[in-house]
């Protein structure tokens, strides 16, 4: 048994993995740069009802590779209770895409993909799992000098069974203050 065979295969993983950390992770200089309107930011409005407050913080994290976002609901429905979830975005260089993973404290979570368009942040159709349950929802974030508005849809069915969108909920999230 050749003693030098582990070392050798340990040499060449740390190269090969070396070599291909420092391939580029996409064409773009920075990929989530469509996204920078929102980082340092935080943006507030009431939800839909209009007895909570519905806030989203930006970050930049790790060197502007990855975007954090802590969404938070407060408000009279609940004072003991603040409903908090997290976004991370970030570069998916094998679909070449802005990807993300939404994680709340309810136990709801998201896993989907960002596509930008001129002015508009647009999520596809992505199921929104909790508690063994799928809600498919879309959604379209168009930006505003003073913030951004959030539309959001989910799909249904109508009595033919057939698949429809229907509006969730479409707000205007105004900046609140900067991070």
């Amino acid at each position: 048994m050749n003693r030098h065979l582990p070392r050798a295969t340990a040499a060449a993983l740390v190269a090969s993995t070396a070599a291909f950390a420092q391939a580029p992770a996409s064409p773009a200089a920075n990929p989530l740069a469509p996204m920078a309107f929102l980082a340092g930011r935080c943006f507030k409005s009431p939800t839909v009802e209009g007895k909570d407050t519905d806030e989203h913080c930006f970050q930049w994290l790790y060197e502007g590779k990855v975007l954090r976002d802590v969404h938070t609901v407060r408000g009279a429905r609940h004072p003991d209770l603040v409903l908090v979830g997290e976004s991370t975005y970030y570069w998916d260089s094998a679909v070449n895409k802005i990807a993300y993973l939404y994680i709340e404290d309810q136990g709801g979570y998201m896993i989907g993909n960002v596509e930008p368009v001129e002015g508009m942040l647009t999520f596809p159709a992505t199921p929104f799992i909790i508690g063994g349950r799928a809600m498919v929802l879309r959604t379209r974030w168009t930006e505003l000098p003073d913030g951004y508005e959030a539309w959001a849809e989910f799909e249904g069915k109508d009595k033919q069974g057939k698949s429809v969108w229907a509006t969730l909920f479409k707000v205007k999230m105004l900046r609140s203050s900067v991070r």
